[in-house]
């Protein structure tokens, strides 16, 4: 979902609306909310640069009904905010006029939007969301009570329970994204809610259809601009190489390898998540490694004696890189990494086939291939 930061603005403080009376055209956001008594605050706020920036509010009368006003050049994103916990997502033009009712109590899951198709598309998608939400919350707190406890094999089983989740909300969304690609919601939807380095093929079609459906609609100019640099590391490129120091001294290229299965591997001996993960490639490395298959891990640490120690401590018997650069490793640049553990399984001929395969999805991919 999207990351805000809630920035202070100047706000029209209209009784009970906020309103530019000189806008010949403009949005429109009217509703009615159970459990708002007079006076309750309702905010807008659009995102702008992946911030939410307040644009007016406006107070509920005795029936909880309020309305706001407003312009924008183009169609964005808005959210409508009683509080925190009680937040939606809107689609807005100059030619919207939408209604929006629910609980202000529980906004999220009982509010309903007419008017505006872009709108109830949004409410959908965010339904998704809604439905597993607490349970995503609970399996979190367990893992990190396993985690605490060193229950290694109950963490990996709510890994997969959280997979499982994650796999049938990604359907889901991409059935509606699907049936809603000309929208322009559709272009705000896509990189919004999927992780395009993870869908990239579909993201990548459905930004497609946005450059011929709406060429100039900020969503698919953004989403073309993200896309791009993940062209050269996406499912079925020739991966860019590397070639840097191995800790006894000299230096290991990538294509090196050509004719195995490699495991690209971006870790660090600091990376919490990256040393839990390292078991579960031991594990995958140990079956398959007189089968075709070797791993190629570089590091993004800069003491040396801490990376080979982690190397030990945790068995890693197979190829190591690093040129102790941190986050300004060349390796990771060349693929991007803006976080780790960040994985690519390469091909035989150097093309990659797939990412970030965790858990026990490394081996079962492993097993597809290597038959």
């Amino acid at each position: 979902m999207i990351k805000s930061v809630f920035l202070a603005a100047t706000v029209l403080t209209m009784a009970n609306s906020c309103q530019n009376a000189d806008a010949a055209d403009g949005y429109e956001v009217s509703g009615q909310l159970k459990n708002a008594p007079a006076g309750t605050v309702v905010r807008l706020s659009e995102l702008v640069s992946n911030q939410f920036v307040e644009k007016g509010q406006a107070q509920t009368d005795a029936s909880g009904s309020f309305t706001l006003k407003g312009s924008s050049a183009t169609p964005g994103i808005f959210q409508l905010k009683v509080d925190d916990a009680n937040q939606v997502l809107l689609l807005l033009d100059n030619k919207t006029k939408v209604q929006v009712s629910g609980d202000a109590k529980s906004l999220p899951v009982t509010y309903t939007v007419k008017g505006s198709k872009d709108a109830e598309v949004l409410r959908q998608l965010t339904q998704v969301l809604q439905s597993t939400k607490s349970e995503i919350e609970g399996l979190g707190q367990r893992y990190n009570a396993a985690g605490q406890a060193g229950k290694t094999e109950e963490m990996k089983d709510i890994e997969k329970q959280f997979y499982v989740i994650q796999g049938r909300n990604n359907n889901k969304i991409k059935s509606l994204i699907r049936r809603n690609a000309t929208t322009v919601v559709g272009g705000f939807a896509v990189g919004a809610f999927l992780n395009p380095e993870e869908e990239f093929q579909f993201v990548d079609s459905v930004a497609t259809v946005q450059r011929k459906a709406n060429p100039n609609s900020p969503f698919t100019k953004e989403l073309t601009a993200r896309l791009e640099p993940m062209r050269a590391t996406a499912a079925g490129a020739l991966a860019p190489e590397i070639n840097l120091p191995k800790p006894e001294g000299g230096t290991l290229a990538l294509s090196s390898l050509r004719g195995k299965y490699v495991l690209l591997d971006f870790w660090a001996s600091w990376c919490g998540p990256c040393r839990q993960e390292n078991p579960n490639v031991v594990k995958a490395y140990n079956q398959f490694k007189n089968k075709g298959f070797t791993i190629y891990s570089v590091s993004l640490d800069q003491d040396k004696g801490k990376w080979e120690k982690a190397i030990a401590a945790d068995g890693l018997t197979w190829h190591h890189v690093s040129d102790l650069a941190g986050w300004n490793s060349v390796g990771g640049a060349a693929y991007g990494v803006k976080s780790i553990p960040a994985s690519y399984l390469i091909d035989p001929a150097g093309k990659i086939i797939a990412k970030n395969l965790r858990g026990e999805a490394l081996a079962a991919k492993l097993a597809e291939v290597l038959k």
